[in-house]
């Protein structure tokens, strides 16, 4: 059942990961909420600041979700280290909760207002600096000296640098300070340096003139980067928001409140007051409050919202359900087990958290260019200055000034340091609706690559319990009556073989009786008295002791053998009755789950303890050909066999459910456990399918693609913006475009780029970013 499946989730305490703390013992994880980031070089200084604490194992950041997982090597405390994240330049407080709380989601809220005002401040300031700069006065106010235009420019564009743009400044200072280097440095040199030259040629004109400059003033490129780069930032804030909003929906599954039943007195409660052993009532249509077991009462409850299971599920007394799940037709009362961060949903959104968080192999890479990425694009704007200024055109002082301060704007390190988290968030959460859990980036990897894909047979391709698969009855027996012989003398055993036959039996409305006298044949089956006849169920053995024989029935027999079901003969006073067959069946989806992984040109095998014949026969129930099954392997070889399918660098992906499984799971590329399984099976792998049926393998391979193929594209373009960006900002094109040059003017263009232009193509990278990784929401 769903509900079972989803209560796998929850490890044992002994086995549970440390949960984020406000104070951390030896292997504790503490979490801290980072604010004041902005780009991938924030991020690497962050970590470094993080690692330098005594008793920090490792520490890894994340941009998008802001926040930091710091992992133990011995006791600390969580305020030293937030100390060490503000001596770095950065704000920092501890968390507990695997998601924003209230306070932290209004924080942000502020912050977005705060960025939003300051964004139309400047926007309007902007107009007419931008206004007076490029086209001069209105006819009617033509009169007015020059020099007291720059002065109007100068009263415009001072709020927009000093107060709309203060971040930056601030930043700028901050990181002199400190002797460190990030976007906020790029953008307040560029911008600054734009503004103090306006400035002083507003002021002082002479003197800029004596100086070998010309005195003209660049309000309207100040003015307007930092006007650009704050919408930018505001749409990046409103696209990173919405990165994370499958984790808000999975939370927003959870119902404010419960109803308690005290004494026979029931009372709305809110949720976070129900403990563990309250009884509490579920009416039809309320979404089940919490995990527990149901006390009486009988409903059906659908998990769909949770799990993506379609069909809703049968509950009465004694069946587990699960907190957030919509109970649809009848009431029942049910005991709390596990509420709050130990309910099934919190353990859901902490196992997403915790991917979000991870840092897949390619994302390194980006992080190790951001540490030197500022120091080497400050290093190119003095030498574009250098050089433009020594040997372009007139005037070369403005030339010299205009490219230094457009390489500065146009460099983007947060298009780099959002690549990869943006599309860890998005597809991670995209994957938690779909019942997919993927433990962290490693797993996205390890997917990415996979071209084998080997399932355990037994719970995993299987049902995993046995069933009646073929009723025989011999000439001139009804179905009925051999089934109602069978399971009516089955009732007294306790052999799973019989719990299938009574299952089946019962399945098929067939009635029972009770037998008279009982006894079991050790190996060989079982001899009663039913209703005055003595009835014999077991091996051909067994029925010839009877003297019974089965004829025309031994053909039968061996067939079904050769099919790998367990036959069971039945005989009645001496005379055969017919065959029963019983066997693990195979799961629904199993057939269609492996043709789909074939056709994706994914090799698939399958892996038992199982003899070769019965081992084939079900390989071949599912189109998995005899040349792909591993049969007789005993538990702790499985690992060995995964290993050896590894071998010329073949990659291996293993799915399985069991504790025997869970060798193999650790060995293969990719362990992916089966939502129905053992925990210690779902510790071991990378993805865990929270609904349990086959059909989420090919979805988890193909998201994990997708999410892996979005995070290359994402540093791709990051790279490429900045690898043609920074030179073209530089002016590396004039050489080619410049009047005279090899190859003139492009539409009158001369491979020259404002630094208004570099600002907007600045702000819409990292956007793009975002927008890109988006995408994945989509995924079906």
């Amino acid at each position: 059942m769903t509900f079972i499946q989803l209560d796998r989730l929850r490890a044992p305490a002994a086995e549970t990961p440390e949960a984020p703390t406000t104070s951390g013992a030896t292997g504790a994880t503490l979490e801290l909420q980072i604010t004041g980031m902005h780009c991938a070089s924030c991020v690497t200084r962050v970590e470094e600041a993080l690692a330098a604490v005594p008793g920090v194992a490792r520490a890894s950041v994340n941009l998008a979700t802001e926040r930091a997982a710091v992992a133990l090597a011995r006791p600390v405390d969580a305020e030293r280290l937030a100390e060490a994240v503000r001596a770095a330049g950065y704000g920092a407080r501890a968390v507990s909760g695997p998601v924003a709380d209230d306070a932290m989601e209004r924080e942000r809220a502020a912050e977005l207002r705060l960025l939003q005002r300051r964004f139309l401040a400047a926007a309007l300031l902007s107009v007419p600096v931008v206004l007076l700069g490029n086209f001069g006065m209105p006819p009617l106010l033509r009169g007015i000296p020059m020099a007291a235009q720059d002065w109007i420019q100068l009263a415009f564009a001072t709020p927009v640098q000093l107060w709309a743009g203060w971040p930056f400044v601030s930043g700028s200072l901050l990181a002199i300070r400190r002797r460190t280097a990030d976007m906020n440095l790029l953008v307040g040199l560029g911008t600054l340096t734009a503004y103090l030259y306006s400035v002083a040629a507003t002021v002082a004109p002479d003197l800029v003139r004596g100086a070998g400059g010309e005195a003209h003033v660049y309000f309207d490129t100040a003015a307007v980067i930092v006007t650009l780069i704050l919408l930018g930032r505001m749409l990046e804030s409103r696209a990173r928001a919405s990165t994370s909003s499958a984790m808000r929906r999975l939370l927003d599954l959870r119902p404010r409140t419960a109803r308690r039943v005290v004494d026979g007195v029931t009372a709305e409660v809110p949720l976070d007051q129900v403990q563990p052993g309250d009884v509490l009532l579920v009416r039809p249509g309320e979404k089940v409050p919490v995990d527990g077991v149901v006390l009486d009462g009988r409903s059906s409850v659908d998990a769909s919202m949770l799990t993506g299971e379609s069909l809703p599920v049968d509950v009465g007394a004694g069946d587990r359900v699960t907190g957030a799940t919509l109970n649809q037709s009848g009431s029942f009362r049910m005991r709390a087990e596990h509420v709050g961060a130990d309910s099934v949903l919190m353990q859901i959104v902490r196992l997403v958290q915790q991917a979000q968080g991870s840092k897949a192999e390619v994302a390194r890479l980006a992080d190790r260019v951001a540490a030197v990425f500022v120091p080497i694009v400050i290093s190119i704007a003095i030498a574009a200055f250098v050089l433009w200024f020594d040997f372009g055109p007139a005037p070369r002082h403005t030339q010299a000034l205009l490219k230094a301060v457009a390489v500065l704007i146009i460099a983007c390190p947060c298009a780099l340091g959002l690549a990869t988290p943006t599309a860890l968030i998005v597809g991670t959460g995209r994957g938690a609706e779909l019942g997919v859990l993927i433990r962290g980036a490693d797993a996205l990897e390890a997917a990415d690559g996979i071209a084998t894909v080997v399932f355990d047979k037994t719970g995993t391709l299987t049902r995993g319990r046995p069933a009646l698969t073929d009723v025989v009855p011999a000439a001139g027996v009804e179905e009925p009556r051999l089934l109602a012989v069978a399971a009516s003398v089955e009732q007294r055993s306790e052999h799973p073989l019989a719990e299938a036959i009574v299952r089946g039996a019962r399945e098929r409305g067939v009635a029972l009786a009770e037998p008279d006298d009982f006894s079991a044949v050790p190996g060989r089956g079982v001899v009663a008295v039913l209703q005055g006849r003595v009835v014999a169920l077991g091996s051909p053995a067994l029925l010839a002791e009877q003297g019974a024989a089965l004829g025309t029935l031994d053909a039968e027999r061996e067939r079904l053998e050769r099919a790998g079901r367990t036959v069971i003969a039945v005989a009645e006073n001496g005379a055969a009755l017919g065959l029963l067959a019983v066997a693990d069946t195979i799961k629904p989806d199993a057939a269609a789950t492996v043709a789909a992984m074939r056709r994706s040109g994914l090799e698939v095998w399958m892996i038992t303890g199982d003899n070769a014949r019965t081992a084939e026969a079900i390989a071949g129930e599912a189109g998995i050909g005899p040349d792909r099954v591993l049969s007789q392997v005993l538990p702790g070889e499985k690992s060995a066999k995964i290993a050896g399918l590894q071998q010329g660098g073949r990659r291996v992906a293993m799915v399985g459910d069991g504790i025997n499984d869970a060798p193999a799971l650790a060995q293969a590329d990719l362990g992916i456990a089966m939502g129905g399984g053992t925990d210690i099976a779902m510790e071991a792998s990378g993805i865990t399918l929270v609904r349990g049926d086959l059909a989420g393998v090919p979805v988890a391979l193909r998201l994990a693609r997708r999410t892996m193929q979005v995070i290359r594209q994402n540093l791709f373009w990051a790279f490429i913006y900045n690898t043609l960006g920074i030179p073209v900002a530089a002016g590396v094109l004039y050489l080619f475009l410049r009047p005279g040059g090899p190859v003139g003017p492009l539409f009158g263009w001369q491979g020259t780029l404002h630094p208004m232009l570099a600002s907007l193509a600045m702000a819409l990278s990292s956007v793009s970013v975002v927008t890109s990784s988006l995408r994945l929401r989509g995924f079906r």
